[in-house]
């Protein structure tokens, strides 16, 4: 084990943070790769380096580079510049730097060579290498040389994970607009009281409702009210995740990993260090997986596929389903143990047809927020038309009834929006119908009209897998953004 050193010192404490001590001897922590045909060479380096850094491993052909690049994570590569019996170009050592140089752009490598002069020096810097050792080297230079070029390929690693945390803040940031929480029903009411209660703790929290009530806007409003505002909201969703992908997404991985893993990514849990981790959906997370995840929150620890040690993490989690409550408490299909976990405190969504006194202002937030997008002047809404939209059963829910208003923001030609306009009118009392199989067409689309049979097959399809998106869209074939823009199309 090994203990970390501090210093007030700027300069030290960047050092003291990959110093380690280990039998009264400093120790960097670098795992570093000497490829050199000259097993003295080899040796020599490897006896006076491995006193110096954490790991050191050797190499007398150049040919097994990319095989040990694949399988470890190099902080630095010393390269012999010349293989070939007689040869004192430099040539090859070129050549394998620029292989290096293609399996990871990021990595840090020293030539070293016996003929070493001012033009192979600045020929090998010109080719990408971070330094330059002739041989016989000097103890304490080359020391001094790996020492900063382990340094600096750590900058170099921190910086791409740096670049890919703020890519995946920047693309939770601009998938969801910021929206208002518009609620005047008593029902929501109670769901703002619980918020208010609930926030300033560190509560794991388990929001239900049906597929757009606004489940990640009481996340984010748990976020927003809570200790950890200043920090990451990370919101991740697990109905549109691969299984392959889980374990990479969530705890992430290092180069080469698995096929693929073409480069250093930061998990998830890492990026919202501090702040909350919405995991949407998990009702779809299947069982196996759900282990994993159950023993990640417990531990507080994850660790990067592609290495052995483990990271740990601060976050608040917050999950949502729309998956029913009786479904949540089949073991077959949601192990208890992680439900427990997650549901410290539970918040129920109504759906938007029991909370029939929030339909007008939301409403009229969205005909306000379309108008001024499409550069319109602000329109409002006759009494039929939102007569229609509240007795509408919108099994859609909110999301639908913001759809709803764009696209009737959008087609209306006065200034005052119609019942025509929301294209709702005739669906207002829907037909009750037996549960199909999804390929069965009704009578009204045997008229061979693609758009109704299109329609007919997402409404049939949504009411037998009661309006779970994830579920709907793998039955059609189709993947759930496909859906929902199908969903919007219909007006379903």
């Amino acid at each position: 084990m090994y203990d970390n050193e501090h210093s007030q010192d700027y300069q030290q404490s960047q050092y003291s943070e990959y110093v380690a001590h280990r039998d009264n001897t400093m120790v960097m922590e670098g795992k570093i790769l000497i490829v050199d045909d000259d097993q003295d060479i080899l040796t020599a380096g490897k006896l006076l380096l491995k006193r110096h850094f954490s790991q050191v491993m050797i190499c007398n052909s150049p040919e097994n580079i990319p095989k040990l690049m694949a399988d470890n994570r190099f902080d630095a590569v010393m390269l012999d510049m010349n293989f070939s019996p007689g040869e004192s170009s430099g040539a090859q050592g070129y050549n394998w730097l620029k292989k290096i140089q293609e399996i990871d752009p990021q990595s840090v490598v020293v030539l070293i060579t016996a003929h070493g002069g001012i033009d192979v020096a600045v020929e090998a810097m010109k080719l990408g290498a971070t330094d330059f050792i002739a041989k016989p080297w000097q103890n304490e230079k080359l020391v001094a040389t790996l020492t900063a070029a382990v340094l600096l390929g750590k900058t170099r690693n921190e910086a791409t994970e740096l670049r890919y945390t703020n890519q995946l803040l920047a693309q939770n940031t601009n998938n969801t607009q910021q929206q208002p929480m518009l609620a005047q029903s008593s029902v929501m009411q109670q769901v703002h009281s619980l918020i208010e209660r609930t926030a300033p703790t560190d509560a794991n929290v388990l929001v239900l409702g049906e597929n757009g009530t606004g489940k990640e806007l009481v996340a984010r409003e748990l976020h927003r009210q809570s200790l950890r505002a200043n920090h990451v909201f990370m919101s991740v969703d697990l109905g549109a995740m691969s299984e392959t992908l889980f374990e990479s997404e969530l705890f992430g991985h290092k180069k080469g990993a698995f096929t693929g893993a073409n480069e250093h990514r930061v998990g998830r849990l890492q990026a919202a260090n501090g702040g909350t981790l919405f995991l949407d959906e998990i009702g779809n997370l299947p069982l196996h997986l759900q282990a994993k995840l159950l023993t990640i929150l417990e531990q507080r620890k994850a660790t990067p596929l592609g290495t052995n040690k483990a990271i740990a993490f601060d976050v608040r989690v917050i999950a949502a389903t729309n998956i029913s409550k009786q479904d949540l408490n089949d073991e077959s299909r949601f192990r208890q143990d992680l439900l427990f976990r997650l549901n410290t405190v539970e918040i129920t969504l109504p759906p938007l047809r029991d909370r029939v006194d929030d339909i007008e202002p939301i409403a009229n937030h969205y005909i306000a927020f379309y108008s001024r997008k499409y550069k319109k002047s602000e329109k409002t809404i006759a009494a039929d038309a939102l007569n229609i939209i509240k007795h509408y059963p919108w099994p859609g829910n909110v999301r639908a009834l913001r759809h709803a208003i764009e696209r009737a923001i959008i087609l209306s030609e006065s200034e005052q929006l119609s019942a025509d306009d929301f294209q709702l009118s005739h669906v207002t009392k829907p037909k009750i119908i037996s549960e199909p199989s999804i390929t069965q067409l009704s009578a009204e689309t045997a008229e061979l009209n693609l758009d109704k049979v299109e329609k007919s097959t997402i409404d049939t399809a949504l009411k037998q897998y009661r309006y779970n998106i994830s579920h709907t869209a793998k039955a059609i074939g189709i993947t759930r953004a496909a859906l929902y823009r199908r969903m919007e199309k219909h007006g379903l």
